[in-house]
C-alpha cells in the first residue's frame, strides 16, 4: 500500500518538477520527494503489506 502511494507522490514530485510549477515554500518537489522515500522506507519495513505476523493452526 505505502509503495502505491509512493509512486503517486514520485509522480506529482516529477510533474511539479516537469512544469516548474510554483505552489509555494513547503509544497515543493523536494519536499514531495522526501514524502515519498518516507512511504518508500516504510514499506520496505513491512508496514502497509497486509501482513499480520500471528500464524494461526487449524
Amino acid at each position: 500500500m505505502f509503495a502505491i502511494i509512493a509512486a503517486v507522490v514520485f509522480g506529482l514530485a516529477l510533474l511539479l518538477d516537469l512544469i516548474d510549477a510554483n505552489v509555494g515554500d513547503a509544497f515543493n518537489a523536494t519536499t514531495l520527494m522526501m514524502l515519498g522515500l518516507l512511504f518508500v522506507a516504510l514499506h520496505l519495513a513491512g508496514l502497509g503489506t497486509g501482513w499480520r505476523g500471528r500464524w494461526t493452526r487449524r
